[in-house]
């Protein structure tokens, strides 16, 4: 075999991890996680099944690697970045949830919630898996960022921890939208940027320590 075609080889072979997820993110978002077979995915990334088992040893496993992949390991960079930014925690977490979120939503990876809560009450490994990755990272990603705001006299007192399911719950809302009303034919659309957006500008502004009291 000639150079050019084991370089091509290896490149092929480095990207396989990267299809293989994205097959089984978009098999797992159109049919569900337990409804999908495992042939399913490999038929979708061009592969035999046994060449998937070398990766990923189950269907579970896939899973998990689907989510570690496209939130967990976003979450993680996004802690990177806020641990070396330098400002505002007003301009952060707005650039945090904003940006952050607005990427995901326009992104197949926002189907992962859909997959998340309607699935995983009957797997509850995933569910372990999930709550230890994502939502205690996130969780603490964003907590820290409100914390900062407030010991910079930014933001007012509040409960962190209502705070944050405030600012995040209704991101996750509009993913799952997104891909269940917003999938069907009818009047169910909404814009996602602009919910995003809006959101955020709301919940900061109610966190202001200037804001007026209500």
């Amino acid at each position: 075999m000639c150079p050019a075609e084991l370089f091509q080889r290896r490149r092929r072979k480095e990207a396989r991890p990267q299809e293989l997820l994205d097959a089984a993110l978009a098999a797992f978002v159109e049919k569900g996680f337990a409804a999908t077979r495992i042939e399913e995915v490999a038929a979708r990334a061009g592969v035999s099944k046994g060449t998937l088992y070398l990766y990923y040893p189950s269907k579970e496993e896939l899973l998990k690697a689907v989510i570690g992949h496209y939130l967990a390991a976003r979450i993680a960079e996004g802690a990177a970045q806020a641990d070396s930014f330098i400002g505002p925690a007003t301009d952060l977490l707005r650039g945090m949830l904003v940006d952050w979120w607005g990427q995901l939503y326009d992104s197949p990876a926002a189907g992962v919630f859909k997959l998340v809560i309607t699935e995983v009450r009957n797997f509850p490994d995933i569910a372990e898996y999930y709550a230890r990755e994502v939502i205690g990272p996130a969780h603490a990603l964003v907590s820290g960022i409100l914390r900062r705001g407030m010991a910079a006299g930014e933001f007012r007192s509040v409960d962190v921890d209502n705070a944050v399911h405030s600012l995040i719950l209704p991101l996750v809302m509009i993913c799952l939208h997104r891909h269940s009303l917003g999938a069907c034919p009818g009047d169910w659309h909404l814009d996602g940027q602009a919910f995003i957006a809006r959101h955020i500008d709301l919940v900061l502004t109610g966190l202001s320590a200037t804001a007026p009291a209500g």
